[in-house]
C-alpha cells in the first residue's frame, strides 16, 4: 500500500461515515408549495395525488446524523426517512385547510406554471417511497418527533421568511443584464 493511500484511508472512511446521513438544512420543497399555493389561491397536486415523499422532522434527523458518525460502518448508505410515503395530495390538502383555500389536481404543464419552475415540476410528481428500517436496526435510530402533515400544522413552513427563501431558491431569477434590457 502506499504512503499516500495509507494517509488518505483513515480520512476517507471518517469522510464517508459523516456524508451518509443527509438532514435537510432548509424547508426548500414544502415553502416553495406554500408560495406557490398562496400565488395561485389553490393548493396543487398532479394527476390523483397518490405520489409518495419521505419525510423527516430536523430534530430526528439531526439524531440521525449523529448516529451516523458514532455508529455507522464506513460506506453505510443510510436512508433518515421517518415517513416513507406521505402522499403529495395528502400535503396539497393540508396546506389547502390550514391556508382556508382549495386542493385541485394540475396537469404536469400546469404544475410548472403554478410552481413558477418547469424544474421543480419534474420532480413534484415522482413516487419515491424510502424505507429506514435498515437504517433503524443499524443505529437504533427511532424517528420520535412530528410527522410531516402533523409539523405543518406547528412548525414554521408558513412564516413570510420561509416562503421568500423558497421563493428566492426556486423561482427563476432574470440576470441583472436581463433586467436592465427590459
Amino acid at each position: 500500500m502506499s504512503e499516500l493511500r495509507r494517509a488518505r484511508d483513515p480520512i476517507q472512511r471518517r469522510a464517508t461515515r459523516a456524508d451518509r446521513a443527509r438532514p435537510p438544512g432548509d424547508y426548500g420543497f414544502i415553502p416553495a408549495l406554500i408560495a406557490a399555493t398562496r400565488r395561485a389561491g389553490v393548493a396543487a397536486y398532479i394527476g390523483d395525488g397518490a405520489n409518495r415523499w419521505p419525510a423527516v422532522h430536523l430534530a430526528d434527523a439531526a439524531s440521525l446524523f449523529r448516529l451516523s458518525l458514532d455508529k455507522a460502518p464506513a460506506g453505510s448508505v443510510l436512508h433518515g426517512a421517518g415517513e416513507s410515503a406521505v402522499t403529495i395530495k395528502n400535503i396539497a390538502q393540508q396546506i389547502a385547510q390550514i391556508l382556508d383555500i382549495p386542493a385541485a389536481s394540475l396537469t404536469l404543464e400546469q404544475a410548472s406554471e403554478h410552481l413558477g419552475n418547469p424544474f421543480l415540476a419534474r420532480f413534484f410528481p415522482l413516487d419515491v417511497p424510502v424505507s429506514s428500517e435498515y437504517t433503524q436496526a443499524l443505529l437504533g435510530w427511532t424517528p420520535k418527533h412530528a410527522t410531516l402533515l402533523e409539523d405543518l400544522t406547528t412548525g414554521d413552513y408558513f412564516t413570510p421568511q420561509a416562503s421568500a427563501c423558497a421563493e428566492e431558491i426556486w423561482l427563476p431569477h432574470r440576470s441583472p443584464r436581463e433586467q436592465s434590457q427590459s
